[in-house]
């Protein structure tokens, strides 16, 4: 089996993936890095499945609908990548199929983002669109905070900060937890724990692990579900009325969850990469 590898950077976690997918006698690796590919649009790589684990989600997601065009098997699918680059279609995704989650709203204009801020009540969570890492989150406890950050927006006027995406702020405790998906399989979970409200690990935030309950498996399946399924990772938030489902990750980072857990990731995610590989020839995951 032919096994193109779409990456950016290598990253600790792509060396992990590499250094399990090397391990199996019968893949082949070849490397396609997405700042050196052009598209024809009609001619594809001589692989059998491609694995996605691109940085930039721009990338990411035209490339795996170039690939999926041309024939392609890809994990994730285009339509996962779609619908979790962007936090507006996630929740959309997750409305739709029930799965429980923090109380959003979304607004085109500052004035109409103002109205929903205080429909919702302080305080609440100000998130771009699309982006990764707990980056460009804005906790806003009142509405001078509000008047500010969304007048700061307004005037930057790039893509990410045209739309307004507010969350409710939900009291987590001081952790969250993530869980890891690998197709039909809750395969692992990590508290991350912070003194910050943002628990990010990319901020700080500390590992530790986190026993998979019927509860956690049941919900993170059904958010992975909501998605498209594949190789996520959900996070979730421990709420007074239960468990609410934050974000769904569709190139998911686990370099810091392997120890914790005792669960080898990255041999999960190519044993699902295999068995994705000789079912597939469709569109859709085993």
């Amino acid at each position: 089996m032919r096994v193109g590898f779409l990456h950016s950077l290598i990253r600790k976690d792509e060396k992990l993936l590499i250094a399990e997918l090397r391990r199996r006698d019968d893949i082949a690796l070849v490397f396609l890095d997405d700042r050196k590919l052009v598209f024809d649009l009609r001619t594809p790589p001589a692989v059998d499945v491609v694995l996605e684990r691109c940085i930039n989600h721009s990338r990411a997601m035209h490339a795996l609908r170039l690939f999926e065009g041309a024939g392609l098997a890809c994990v994730n699918r285009y339509e996962v990548s779609r619908r979790c680059g962007d936090k507006i279609l996630t929740t959309a995704s997750l409305r739709e199929c029930g799965v429980p989650q923090p109380e959003a709203r979304v607004a085109f204009t500052e004035e109409a983002a103002l109205e929903a801020i205080e429909e919702l009540g302080y305080p609440v969570v100000l998130k771009p669109a699309v982006g990764s890492w707990g980056r460009l989150l804005s906790r806003i406890n009142d509405r001078d905070a509000a008047e500010t950050v969304l007048e700061h927006k307004s005037i930057l006027g790039s893509y990410h900060h045209s739309i307004f995406f507010v969350q409710k702020y939900v009291e987590k405790g001081g952790r969250d937890i993530r869980t890891f998906v690998v197709g039909n399989d809750c395969i692992a979970a990590v508290y991350r724990t912070s003194e910050h409200w943002i628990t990010n690990t990319a901020r700080g935030g500390q590992a530790s692990n986190c026993p998979v309950t019927s509860e956690i498996g049941e919900l993170s399946l059904r958010a992975a579900a909501a998605v498209g399924g594949g190789v996520v990772a959900v996070d979730l938030f421990e709420s007074e009325g239960g468990l609410l489902v934050n974000e769904v990750n569709y190139t998911m980072e686990f370099r810091n969850s392997i120890d914790v857990t005792g669960v080898n990731i990255p041999e999960r995610i190519v044993s699902y990469l295999d068995s994705y590989a000789a079912s597939a020839g469709t569109s859709q995951a085993p």
